[in-house]
C-alpha cells in the first residue's frame, strides 16, 4: 500500500492586487504547509474506488476523485486505483484541505501507475482543479502570485508553532465569492507586505510575526458573524497577535515556543473549542 499525506496551508500573506481580465483577482501571497495534515492510501485496481472517513465526502465531486480522472485522462492510462482518504483537516476552513488532498492524489497515481512524471507534468493538471492545487506539489514555504498558478520555492520558514482554532460557523456556501465580493478597491494593495517577508526570508533573516498579512481580515467579520469572540478566547490564552487563516473561518496565531503554545493549547481545549497544535513544515523532497 502506498501512503502519502496532504498537509494543510496557512497564508502568511495573502494580498489582492487587482481584478483580473479574465475575471478572476490577481493575488499576492506567502504559503507555508503545517503539520495537520490528511492521508491518502493508494492500492491498485481495475477501476477508480473511493472511501473517506467521513462519508459526507464519497461523491464524485470530490476533488481526490476529480484529481483522480483528469490525471488518468492526460496520462491516457485506463487501470483505476483503491484510494482511501483519511481526513483531519477541517473542511471549508480555510487550510486548503481538499486543493492538499488534489495534489496528493496526483503524486500518488503518479507513481502507482509508474508514470514517472515530473512536477512540471503534473502541474497543467493541477492548474486544471483548482487555483490552491499547483502550490501543494511543493509544500514548505513559497511565493504564490497570479491567479495561484505562479508558485516560487522560497527557503525555508524558522520552524514555527501554529496555534489553530476552528470556530463552530457551519459552512457557508460560496464563502471565497463572498469575501472577494466584500473587497472595496481600496483594500488593494501592490503586494508589498508579501515582498517585504519574501526578502527577508531569502536573505536568511528572521520571520517576524507583525508581519503576517491577511485583507480577508477587512471583511471577515461581514461573513463570520461572532468571529471576534473567538479572537478574544485566542487572545485569553496567551496569542499576542491572531490572524485569519486564509478565506477562514480558522484563526491561528504564532508561538517559537513550545511549552507557551502548548499552554495556549490546552486552555483553549478547556473552553470546549476545536483546536490545533502544529509545527510548521518543509517542502516536499
Amino acid at each position: 500500500m502506498l501512503l502519502v499525506t496532504a498537509p494543510a496551508k496557512i497564508n502568511l500573506t495573502l494580498e489582492v492586487l487587482g481584478k483580473r481580465p479574465d475575471g478572476y483577482h490577481q493575488v499576492k501571497s506567502l504559503f507555508q504547509t503545517i503539520a495537520l495534515c490528511d492521508t491518502l492510501f493508494f492500492e491498485p485496481s481495475g477501476e477508480l474506488e473511493f472511501s473517506c472517513t467521513r462519508r459526507d465526502l464519497e461523491h464524485p465531486g470530490n476533488l481526490v476523485v476529480e484529481a483522480s480522472r483528469r490525471l488518468q485522462e492526460a496520462a491516457g492510462r485506463e487501470q483505476g486505483a483503491r484510494i482511501h482518504l483519511e481526513k483531519r483537516i477541517p473542511v471549508a476552513a480555510g487550510l486548503g484541505g481538499g486543493s492538499s488532498d488534489a495534489a496528493a492524489a496526483l503524486i500518488g497515481l503518479n507513481r502507482l501507475w509508474g508514470l514517472g512524471w515530473s512536477r512540471d507534468q503534473l502541474w497543467p493538471v493541477a492548474c486544471a482543479l483548482g487555483s490552491d492545487v499547483p502550490f501543494f506539489l511543493y509544500g514548505g514555504t513559497a511565493l504564490v502570485e497570479g491567479r495561484g498558478d505562479e508558485v516560487t520555492p522560497l527557503p525555508a520558514l524558522p520552524r514555527q508553532w501554529v496555534l489553530l482554532l476552528r470556530p463552530p460557523i457551519g459552512e457557508i456556501m460560496g464563502k471565497t465569492a463572498q469575501l472577494y465580493a466584500a473587497l472595496k478597491e481600496t483594500y488593494f494593495t501592490e503586494g508589498q507586505h508579501t515582498s517585504q517577508v519574501v526578502a527577508r526570508l531569502r536573505a536568511g533573516g528572521a520571520f517576524d510575526p507583525s508581519t503576517v498579512f491577511n485583507v480577508f481580515e477587512r471583511v471577515a467579520a461581514e461573513v463570520f458573524p461572532g468571529l471576534d469572540y473567538f479572537r478574544q478566547q485566542m487572545a485569553k490564552a496567551g496569542a499576542q497577535r491572531v490572524y485569519l487563516a486564509g478565506s477562514g473561518p480558522t484563526l491561528f496565531t504564532l508561538m517559537s515556543q513550545r511549552a507557551r503554545a502548548q499552554k495556549a493549547y490546552h486552555y483553549l481545549r478547556g473552553q470546549g473549542v476545536e483546536v490545533y497544535l502544529v509545527e510548521t513544515m518543509e517542502a516536499r523532497s
